[in-house]
C-alpha cells in the first residue's frame, strides 16, 4: 500500500508541475537515492564496471549518479501519459530509420519490436501506440495488486494492450499471427529458461523468446530504442531487421539470432550507458 501512495503522489507532482520543473523535483529525489541507497548504488555501479570497461571508481560514480537521475526523469514521462499526444511527440521526438519498422511491418508478419532497459522504452511504446500502431507489450506483473493495477492504466492511456508476462506465449503468436507490433526486452531474462550468452564480454543469461517467435511466425525483429537527448528531446532510433538465414538445427538458430541482436544492444547500451536501467544484478 506505502509502495501505491508513493506513486499516487508522485504522478499528482507530476502532472501539476510544469515538466521542466518536474524533472527538477525527480533530480533532487535521484541524487538522494544515490547518495543513500547503498544497495541500489553499488548494483549499479557493478554494472557499470563490465560497460565501461573501467574500475575508476569516480568514473563509474559519476555516470552511476546519471543513470538515477535519467531513471527518476523515465517515471515522470511515465506518470504524465494523461498529457502525451501527438504535438508532444512532433516536438519532443526526433525519428531516425523509421522507414526500417513501416517496411518490416508491411510484410504482413507482424513486427518484433526489440528493445532493453535503456532510454525511455515505455514512452517509446506509447508513442507507436498513439501514432496508430497497433501495439502490444509484454510487461512483468508487480507484487503488489494496486501498483501493477497503476501500471497497467497507464499503458492503456497510451493504447497499449498489456500482456501480462504469465499469459505471454499464446498472446504473443496471436498479436504476431495478425500482423501487429509486439514489444519485448532482450536485455534480461525473467524467467529460468534463459540462453548463456556473453554480454560485454561477461557471462549472462538472456531470454530465448524473441529469437523463437520470429523463427516460430515469421515475424521481423526490429532494434528499437529511444534515448534522452540533453536538452530532454529525444531521438528514437529504429535499426535494420535482424537477418538471418535457416538451418535445420533449431537450437543453433535461435543462439545465433540472439547473439546478433544482443550485438545491437550491447552498441546502443555503450554509447549511453547513463540510460541503462539495470538495478539487479546482470552477470552470472
Amino acid at each position: 500500500m506505502c509502495q501505491f501512495i508513493i506513486y499516487k503522489l508522485a504522478q499528482t507532482l507530476a502532472l501539476l508541475l510544469p515538466i521542466r520543473a518536474g524533472y527538477s523535483v525527480a533530480k533532487f529525489i535521484a541524487i538522494l537515492q544515490f547518495r543513500f541507497s547503498k544497495k541500489d548504488r553499488e548494483i549499479v555501479l557493478d554494472n557499470l564496471r563490465a560497460v565501461l570497461k573501467t574500475d575508476d571508481e569516480a568514473v563509474r560514480r559519476r555516470v552511476g549518479k546519471e543513470v538515477f537521475i535519467n531513471f527518476a526523469k523515465y517515471l515522470v514521462d511515465f506518470f504524465r501519459f494523461s498529457k502525451l499526444d501527438k504535438n508532444y511527440i512532433a516536438s519532443n521526438v526526433k525519428f531516425v530509420g523509421k522507414d526500417n519498422f513501416d517496411k518490416a511491418l508491411g510484410r504482413g508478419k507482424g513486427v518484433i519490436a526489440l528493445t532493453a532497459h535503456l532510454g525511455n522504452y515505455e514512452l517509446g511504446g506509447a508513442i507507436v501506440a498513439l501514432s496508430g500502431y497497433p501495439f502490444n507489450a509484454v510487461a512483468l506483473d508487480h507484487q503488489n495488486r494496486l501498483v501493477n493495477n497503476f501500471f497497467i492504466r497507464q499503458r492503456r492511456i497510451a493504447k497499449i494492450n498489456v500482456i501480462p508476462m504469465g499469459a505471454a506465449l499464446k498472446k504473443c503468436y496471436e498479436c504476431l499471427t495478425k500482423g501487429q507490433v509486439l514489444a519485448l526486452l532482450g536485455d534480461r531474462d525473467f524467467s529460468s529458461h534463459g540462453i548463456p550468452v556473453k554480454f560485454f564480454g561477461r557471462d549472462t543469461s538472456i531470454p530465448k523468446g524473441p529469437a523463437i517467435l520470429s523463427l516460430r511466425t515469421g515475424a521481423s525483429i526490429v532494434p528499437a530504442f529511444i534515448i534522452r537527448l540533453s536538452d530532454d528531446t529525444f531521438q528514437f532510433t529504429f535499426e535494420k531487421p535482424i537477418s538471418y538465414n535457416t538451418t535445420d538445427n533449431f537450437e543453433d538458430d535461435v543462439q545465433r539470432i540472439i547473439e546478433s541482436y544482443l550485438r545491437v544492444i550491447e552498441e546502443h547500451v555503450r554509447k549511453c550507458p547513463s540510460q541503462w536501467f539495470m538495478f539487479r544484478r546482470f552477470w552470472i
